[in-house]
């Protein structure tokens, strides 16, 4: 299972209402969905089930996710160019 997740591309959707961003996370074994305003932290629980304090925001045209959960922390890094998207 682990070679053939490792080969599927999930496929990512970003809207905007008002105020409000959805990031919405569609692979073969599961699909995921935040919503959130840009600087303000909310709770979110993560694809393999942490849940988290996240906070979301806009630089240089770059969406940087901060998520901390048991004084750890990691950041994603999401950049969309030429209609794909790179996560880092």
């Amino acid at each position: 299972t682990r070679q053939v997740g490792s080969m599927t591309k999930p496929t990512t959707v970003i809207s905007m209402e008002g105020d409000v961003i959805t990031l919405k996370t569609v692979s073969t074994f599961k699909t995921t969905e935040i919503n959130f305003k840009l600087g303000e932290e909310f709770d979110e629980t993560t694809a393999d089930d942490r849940k988290v304090k996240s906070v979301v925001t806009l630089d240089g045209g770059k969406l940087v996710h901060v998520q901390k959960w048991d004084g750890k922390e990691t950041t994603l890094v999401r950049e969309v160019s030429d209609n794909s998207l790179t996560l880092t």
